[in-house]
């Protein structure tokens, strides 16, 4: 490839919208461009650095037994309506309606799309197991897309489902998964954890995520220092305090005049947060529901709305309140009515005589206790976990870190074949619901994530299996005669040897061109200028690390390979 007729527009500024170093790099360096706000051309260079992702993962699919097949991006609402994730993700789908007022929508993710198909095809226990997988762009409607490709509406996928006939094979089909996601992550060379995780409006039991470590990412997991836990921060479970026995104190209600928060109403009474019990108020499908936490502790929603799923749970709005018969500020769980569903964290346990609202404006309850007091119909983990916690298994401190989800991947059981009646006949001539798994992979994510992961101020430093290119030949001196014909012939040799190399033959200074190689993050640079030709020499640089080298020019092509050999 000869950068001279190659579409690559290098930008020699940052753009005054990117935020991160993966977007602004990677709009630098002639990867992507902006159409609309979370919505990006792929040039040339980003298109090879993802494909040769694809690459790894369809090589990895294939030795895993799954089958690639390519479903729609257009979808039909009604499977989604049985599932129930039409109202779920709400404004996050692109809904459209055709010319015959059908409702439709472009695909965020695809277990309405591939459950029907397999009722149709596999009717039979002899058919299964099966996986297949797809690469297809997905849609979510992000109300802040931002990051570039790290979060956008439009973004590129390898999706993969299982189907299998009991829990065992359901969990065989899983473990192959896993395994597979942890070669190509392996393979990509990128730094990454494997996390318990949240499944959020996927759904489904067992699940984990892969994340890449990453100071900018949006996602949090969390690490035990004793190395024994690791999990999704939304998923992670702290080790709750000892249960402590039923408080004493009488209930008395005290006045807490302009108190309507935790730290008022601390303040006020000379009570630390942790002594306070917040009553925390949702919507969980047209009920009320209370959920109780320590009054330092927060609740952790992705958790609460797991346990509801596929209930939606939003939190009370001030309307809510008046309508509902409830004082803002000052809710206690004390007399909740049967038509409430009071739910608390399991850190309840480790308190009594609790300060809490009074269920009247500007009052507070002392000496509040359960089952004296307040009644709980609930006990969940759905408190949000914060840096220092204990570890469940060990006891050990458990740290926050921040990373990018590159993968998820998902045990589904009956989760989307009961709903939509996807049944096979089994050996005993019995019907039965398939039990499902469900295998998702960022490819754009990933890029971005490897540019988080692999950059300094200079640009781009790919590791060699994601950057478009292995190797650069810089023409530096592009009016010199004897340096052209010595590069063509290494660019022309370097090819010949497999090497995916690319020649900068353009009519560029050659600062323009240094500049550009270390932006773009080719592994190994080639320079032929017209001091090392004189010399019979030309110059060697590897990109990761800076080191520079220099090589007899009847040996050049040796050289390129040998270093490349030794390139991350």
């Amino acid at each position: 490839m000869r950068l001279s007729t190659y579409f690559l527009p290098t930008l020699r500024d940052d753009p005054a919208e990117a935020e991160i170093a993966s977007h602004r790099l990677l709009l630098r360096a002639g990867f992507i461009r902006q159409v609309a706000a979370g919505v990006y051309t792929t040039l040339p260079l980003g298109l090879r650095a993802m494909r040769r992702i694809e690459d790894v993962i369809r090589e990895e699919m294939d030795a895993a037994g799954a089958h690639e097949i390519r479903m729609p991006i257009l979808l039909p609402a009604e499977p989604w309506k049985a599932t129930g994730r039409w109202d779920l993700y709400g404004e996050l789908m692109f809904r459209v309606t055709d010319r015959h007022d059908r409702e439709m929508l472009l695909g965020p993710t695809q277990e309405e799309a591939i459950t029907p198909l397999i009722d149709a095809e596999l009717p039979s226990y002899r058919d299964l197991p099966i996986n297949l997988y797809q690469v297809e762009w997905k849609y979510r409607d992000e109300f802040r897309p931002r990051f570039g490709l790290l979060r956008g509406r439009e973004f590129l996928m390898k999706d993969a489902y299982t189907f299998d006939r009991d829990e065992d094979g359901m969990r065989s089909s899983y473990r192959n998964m896993y395994d597979a996601y942890v070669r190509i992550f392996d393979r990509l060379g990128l730094d990454y954890v494997v996390v318990e995780a949240e499944p959020g409006q996927i759904g489904g039991g067992v699940n984990h995520e892969y994340m890449g470590r990453a100071e900018v990412g949006e996602d949090r997991f969390v690490e035990c220092e004793r190395g024994d836990y690791l999990s999704d921060w939304k998923a992670a479970t702290p080790r709750p305090p000892e249960a402590v026995a039923e408080g004493t104190a009488p209930l008395e209600v005290v006045d807490t005049p302009d108190a309507p928060t935790i730290e008022a109403v601390s303040r006020l009474l000379g009570r630390v947060a942790s002594r306070t019990l917040k009553t925390m108020m949702y919507d969980a499908g047209g009920t009320s529901l209370a959920v109780l936490v320590p009054g330092d502790r927060e609740v952790e929603e992705a958790k609460l709305e797991r346990v509801f799923f596929p209930v939606p749970i939003r939190r009370f709005e001030d309307a809510d309140f008046a309508a509902r018969g409830f004082s803002k500020g000052f809710v206690g769980p004390q007399g909740m009515g049967q038509d409430v569903i009071v739910l608390a964290d399991h850190t309840v346990r480790g308190g009594a005589d609790w300060v809490a609202g009074a269920n009247e404006n500007d009052k507070h309850a002392t000496g509040v206790n359960t089952p004296r007091d307040f009644r709980v119909d609930r006990w969940e983990d759905v408190v949000a976990l914060r840096d220092g916690d204990r570890c469940p298994n060990c006891g050990g401190t458990l740290h926050v870190a921040r990373g990018i989800v590159l993968g998820h991947i998902y045990q589904l059981g009956t989760h989307y074949s009961r709903p939509l009646e996807a049944r096979f006949i089994d050996e005993d001539g019995s019907e039965r619901p398939y039990l499902m798994g469900s295998y998702g992979i960022g490819i754009s994510r990933i890029l971005a994530a490897a540019v988080e992961q692999f950059h300094d101020d200079a640009g781009l430093r790919l590791p060699m299996r994601l950057a478009p290119f292995e190797a650069v030949v810089i023409v530096a001196n592009r009016d010199d005669e004897q340096v052209v014909s010595h590069a063509d012939r290494i660019y022309v040799d370097l090819r010949a040897r497999g090497v995916d190399v690319v020649i900068d033959d353009r009519e560029q200074a050659a600062g323009v061109k240094f500049n550009d190689a270390d932006l773009i993050g080719y592994p190994v640079q080639v320079v032929v200028g017209k001091r090392g030709v004189q010399a019979g020499t030309l110059d060697l640089k590897l990109r990761a690390t800076g080191e520079r080298s220099s090589a007899p020019l009847e040996v050049a092509v040796d050289a390129v390979v040998d270093l490349l050999a030794t390139a991350p």
